[in-house]
């Protein structure tokens, strides 16, 4: 595995190339809930399950906007893999998304959190660069928010860092940053520690906060 160091180096030169994505408009949340309305059916279902491969479908409510964004766009050019994600998302305009995003967010954004001073995993070691020992981010601003992790489902955690590691997620940074995760151990101990983290993130319920 790389030092933190050299990954922190790597990280700012990936960062240059990608996670960047074009302004676009306030999203309403108002009109997001409306528009969530079909996603609700396996996003706002406690425990739900992708059927194949089979992990947990991620909670969504208080994630970071544009973080949605960004992801809503990667399922709809394919390079995020999923069938039903590539058609839900092939259908939203940009200001759809951003509404959507407004909503799931709510009024504010997560707050980073800071430091507990428990053990940090060395498999981690990296991915603390963008979100923070807590899974919570960082205060630094960054285009888009990296995704907040912490207390998201594990077996979901697995399985996006294992499609980042071997390539059927496109994604510069975290393409890079997953190769130093070397086996799967690496990849169950380091979405068990941020599975593990006190979150905000919940499933959306309709009428829910």
């Amino acid at each position: 595995m790389l030092s933190r160091l050299n990954a922190l180096t790597w990280l700012g030169a990936a960062l240059s190339l990608s996670w960047s994505i074009g302004a676009h408009a306030a999203g309403d949340p108002a009109l997001g809930e409306k528009k969530f309305y079909t996603c609700f059916g396996c996003h706002g279902i406690e425990n739900y399950r992708n059927a194949y491969p089979d992990y947990s479908v991620p909670k969504l409510r208080h994630q970071n906007a544009s973080y949605i964004v960004a992801a809503l766009q990667e399922y709809r050019s394919g390079e995020r893999p999923h069938a039903t994600m590539h058609a839900q998302s092939a259908s939203l305009s940009d200001q759809d998304m951003a509404d959507i995003a407004a909503y799931l967010q709510g009024p504010e954004p997560v707050k980073p959190g800071a430091p507990t001073g428990a053990t940090v995993p060395k498999q981690v070691a990296a991915c603390v660069a963008c979100h923070g020992e807590t899974g919570l981010g960082i205060e630094a601003p960054m285009t888009p928010k990296p995704a907040v992790i912490a207390g998201q489902h594990i077996d979901y955690l697995e399985q996006a860092l294992t499609s980042y590691h071997n390539g059927r997620r496109k994604n510069v940074v975290m393409g890079g940053m997953s190769q130093l995760l070397t086996s799967p151990e690496d990849v169950r101990i380091a979405a068990a520690y941020f599975a593990g983290q006190p979150s905000p993130l919940t499933t959306a319920k309709v009428g829910g906060k």
